[in-house]
């Protein structure tokens, strides 16, 4: 059975309670009763000290009666709620605060218990017939000349201070009662602070989850459930993000797919059923092999992002010459080129300039640009080449005079499948995917690649390289 928070709260509040209540009234009651009967045994130790230093000589000497004596002891008693008694070296109760008649021949303590007058604090339940109820005894002896005179002793009923605890448990209890409500406000607020903004965040991950990546959360907090939520929202329009991308993945692959493979079955069918005659055919079999390319293209490229999503590339990390490299990559766009009357401009700043890089990897992102930039040039225009040695780095340059890129999808150009409103009249072969490989090859290799672009006038795409230690 699922247990809430607030159930094992209430769980924690009240063992909590229990055990601080019945530790006080045990443990408590008893520690609280020793401290009592230790105090009273100073305070009667003190006082039978003070009787003894400030009466006792006189009775003694003879220049106190008992009368006068008596009276001084009865008012203490009176003070004190403590019975006094002056007992003579034998053991005879010669002066009882609460019993006047008594004679010193009368009782004698040593009758009851000779070992009473021996020890200083005595427990007892009764004293023989004199005592009957359970007291706390202060026996202090009188001295004079080096013998012992007699005995102070006073009696303090044990009911009294059993009562004084009683009393200050019930102070305590109800101490208690206050710092138990004042706790059940703190786990109150603890529950608020704590379950409230957990069950807010529970609620809105289950509403992400089921795709309602628009669902408001916001916790009206500045700690870490606060930044908690953040981070789950954030997650909600990533993933919002990630669902429209793969929306738009299937919708542009469905459409690029389609386009070529319904040339190739209508060409294919129109072929075989005799719809296009013999001597037409070579040239709609040119137009098959060109969708064929155009889906091959399609496929290699998005093999070549599949390996970067999941970050199983590996470059071959190697010296090799760039220069040459741009060299042949340039010579095969020569048929193109041709036709639409480009030129290249290779502008090279040393005779041979090393990079460490991935050589196989690096000529893909050569072709795609250099790609692009012949795509999107004019008839009779030029491209411009440039490497250029910079401290650590080689600056690979790669601009064109074409029809530039408009201002609004600049940001944009690095996104798969996405094409300008521009590119889609020219680009026939294109799929939007070149741009997106070259972006994740120079992140692989830790580099950076920029754009500068102007509509009708060109486009210029630079990059860096490691430099090999060669140069």
């Amino acid at each position: 059975m699922k247990k809430s928070l607030f159930f094992k709260f209430m769980i924690c509040y009240i063992l909590i309670a229990i055990s601080m209540f019945t530790l006080l009234n045990t443990y408590g009651v008893s520690r609280l009763k020793h401290s009592l009967v230790e105090g009273k045994k100073t305070v009667l130790y003190n006082e039978a000290a003070l009787i003894s230093s400030e009466y006792m000589t006189s009775y003694y000497n003879g220049t106190m009666p008992i009368y006068n004596l008596s009276t001084q002891l009865k008012t203490i008693d009176t003070f004190l709620d403590a019975r006094i008694w002056i007992v003579n070296k034998s053991g005879f109760i010669t002066l009882d605060t609460r019993n006047s008649w008594i004679d010193s021949e009368n009782i004698n303590i040593n009758d009851f218990n000779d070992t009473f007058l021996d020890n200083t604090f005595i427990e007892s339940d009764s004293i023989g017939e004199v005592i009957k109820e359970p007291v706390l005894s202060v026996v202090l002896p009188v001295s004079s000349d080096f013998s012992v005179k007699g005995y102070i002793v006073i009696h303090s009923a044990l009911s009294t201070i059993k009562n004084d605890s009683i009393y200050f448990m019930n102070f305590i209890n109800t101490c208690f009662l206050f710092f138990l409500i004042l706790m059940l406000i703190v786990f109150t607020y603890i529950y608020y602070i704590t379950v409230i903004p957990i069950r807010k965040i529970t609620i809105a991950t289950k509403e992400y989850t089921s795709g309602h990546y628009d669902y408001p959360l916001s916790l009206k907090t500045s700690d870490e459930y606060k930044d908690l939520s953040d981070s789950i929202v954030y997650m909600s329009s990533e993933l919002s993000s990630l669902d429209d991308y793969q929306k738009k993945f299937v919708a542009n692959i469905s459409h690029d797919f389609r386009s070529p493979l319904t040339s190739i079955k209508g060409y294919a069918e129109a072929m075989i059923d005799g719809t296009i005659p013999i001597e037409m055919q070579e040239k709609y079999l040119n137009i098959i092999l060109f969708e064929s390319e155009r889906l091959t293209k399609l496929t290699s490229n998005l093999l070549a992002l599949n390996s970067f999503d999941n970050n199983g590339t590996i470059l071959d990390i190697t010296s090799f010459g760039i220069n040459s490299v741009i060299k042949r990559t340039v010579e095969s766009f020569e048929g193109v080129c041709t036709k639409k009357r480009i030129s290249f401009n290779l502008v090279f700043s040393d005779k041979e300039l090393y990079v460490d890089a991935d050589m196989s990897k690096i000529q893909q992102v050569l072709y795609n640009l250099i790609d692009n930039a012949v795509k999107f040039s004019h008839y009779n225009s030029k491209i411009k080449i440039s490497v250029n040695d910079r401290n650590e780095k080689i600056l690979i340059s790669i601009k064109d005079y074409g029809v530039g890129i408009p201002k609004e999808s600049i940001k944009r150009i690095w996104e798969r499948f996405y094409k300008t409103d521009a590119s889609r009249g020219k680009d026939k072969k294109g799929t939007g995917l070149g741009l997106s490989i070259v972006k994740e090859i120079i992140n692989a290799h830790n580099e950076n690649i920029n754009v500068i672009s102007t509509q009708d006038v060109g486009t210029e795409f630079i990059f860096t390289l490691p430099k090999s230690a060669q140069n």
